[in-house]
């Protein structure tokens, strides 16, 4: 293992080192980075054009240029020495600085879509494989295809019209007419029963319930104004955990493990009692205490499930500690509704909270969870966007993964033995069915850091790609070359942890020297 590790390292600096001088002579052939001064007529002209030879130390051929961004390169790898130095941008900017910049904001647009497409594009391409050839697996797969298919600007364009101007407008005055109400709820009732499956009178039944409960809940959302001052509150916290209950813990042990279940219903109750607890300590809330007391929740709901044991002890600590941690999901998510009156009103955002362009309002102030609310709401329309386009390739990939796992001799001699259909989908099945998901999910993750320059493009996000972008349009090697190494090793780093992954989800696919 150490010694395959020790190659792959070796094999992928070799390459990197090959495929950044391309890369530099390429940009560095590119265009003529004095091309916007030998246009000026500025008295100066000269002096501008010495100074950003200077800069970019122009009067050194491109060959031996990359050599000494090499040799400042190779300083980055000696750790926690400071002398790091990718070069200066047109701007006179440090290369690293500008980096640390663009690689946040891409991280902060990116991450959440990503994550967000990968688990429902996976669960997505289970609940389809499972009903194959059927009108939700005709359905989702249309949808995934149709979103793959659009331009990625033409969506942020709708996203922009419909998402923040429309919405925006909606709230001026947030009242749903009856007929709306309606429409929205017979749509959610029809998506409910073609998706439940199963006989016509249980189709309709879970149709006609799901028509009724959106068509009310819309209704007393426009009655009581919630748009304008939302909440959960505990009530609708403690259904929704029960809920989100039993869900957890029949994808993790099934609803026979009554000890999971009641593990998981215990920690339901806690979270209850904790709301009312913690919001004198949320008042004060910052970004390290939240993360601590979603740790401390996940552990209480994993010593919940260890405490009530049962005949598997795991199965109850892992269903108690994702209930947990979906409780504390909960809370959180009513008290940024208690903040959204004072940001709606915010002076800085005069009552359109939903941004199409930008990271964030200009000059906003307010406490931890206005600040927070601000960089959702400019994250909303490009995570939304991204989600959209990458979705198809998660689904499609999952789904015909598990259709072909799903006809193995193994999985019949599951059912034989007498498991239960959880127990063969996900003990076995998706295990398997993973494999390829894992190497797509490394290239993706190499190509987040690049940025999606599209995107940051269209809602004006300064990233890598911007950074990239901006570079190529200056001809200026260092930002793009400074884009190109964090992409390079993480697409390595990641595609070796995938390779490594194989032997981990598949017992018969061993990593040998």
């Amino acid at each position: 293992m150490v010694t395959y590790i020790v190659r792959r390292l070796i094999t992928a600096a070799l390459i990197l080192l090959g495929a950044s001088f391309l890369v530099y002579l390429l940009t560095a052939s590119s265009g003529d980075p004095l091309e916007e001064f030998r246009a000026s007529s500025a008295p100066n002209k000269q002096q501008l054009m010495d100074s950003r030879s200077e800069l970019l130390d122009l009067d050194t051929p491109a060959p031996l240029r990359y050599f000494k961004w090499l040799g400042g390169a190779a300083r980055c790898l000696v750790p926690f020495a400071g002398s790091c130095d990718l070069g200066k941008n047109i701007a006179g900017q440090p290369i690293t600085e500008a980096l640390g910049f663009a690689l946040v904001q891409t991280l902060t647009l990116v991450t959440g879509a990503t994550i967000l497409a990968i688990l429902i594009g996976i669960a997505l391409g289970i609940i389809t494989a499972l009903r194959q050839y059927s009108a939700l697996d005709y359905g989702v797969t249309f949808m995934a295809f149709l979103f793959f298919s659009l331009p990625i600007f033409w969506v942020a364009v709708l996203l922009k019209e419909y998402g923040a101007i429309g919405f925006n407008d909606f709230l001026r005055n947030p009242e749903i007419p009856l007929p709306v109400a309606l429409g929205i709820g017979a749509v959610a009732g029809i998506i409910v029963a073609v998706a439940v499956g199963g006989a016509a009178r249980r189709r309709v039944v879970s149709g006609g319930m799901v028509f009724l409960a959106v068509s009310l809940i819309l209704i007393y959302f426009s009655v009581v104004q919630w748009f304008r001052n939302p909440g959960l509150g505990p009530v609708v916290i403690a259904i929704a955990g029960v809920g989100l209950a039993f869900a957890v813990t029949l994808l993790v042990s099934g609803l026979k493990n009554r000890k999971a279940l009641q593990s998981s219903l215990i920690v339901v109750g806690l979270g209850v009692v904790a709301y009312f607890a913690v919001q004198p300590l949320l008042n004060q809330a910052t970004a390290v205490m939240i993360v601590l007391l979603g740790v401390a929740t996940i552990g209480v709901g994993v010593a919940t499930g260890y405490l009530m044991g049962g005949y598997d002890r795991g199965q109850s600590m892992r269903a108690a500690g994702i209930t947990a941690f979906l409780v504390g999901g909960l809370i959180l998510m009513d008290r940024f509704m208690q903040a959204w009156p004072s940001y709606f009103s915010n002076s800085r955002v005069r009552g359109r909270p939903i941004a199409t362009i930008g990271a964030g309002t200009p000059n906003i102030q307010g406490d931890f969870w206005v600040l927070t609310l601000d960089t959702f709401t400019h994250l909303i329309l490009p995570t939304t966007a991204l989600i959209l386009v990458s979705l198809a390739s998660y689904t499609r990939f999952t789904r015909s993964s598990m259709l072909e796992i799903m006809n193995m001799d193994y999985i019949r001699t599951a059912r034989a033995k007498g498991l239960s259909e959880r127990s063969v989908v996900m003990g076995h099945a998706f295990r398997n069915a993973l494999i390829p998901i894992a190497t797509i999910v490394a290239f993706d993750i190499g190509a987040l850091i690049g940025g999606a320059v599209i995107t940051e493009t269209v809602f004006s996000v300064r990233g890598m790609g911007f950074l990239f972008l901006d570079g190529i349009m200056h001809t200026d090697p260092n930002p793009v070359m400074g884009v190109f190494v964090c992409v390079a090793v993480t697409a390595m780093v990641f595609n070796l942890i995938a390779d490594l992954a194989y032997s981990a989800l598949d017992p018969r696919v061993r990593i040998k020297a």
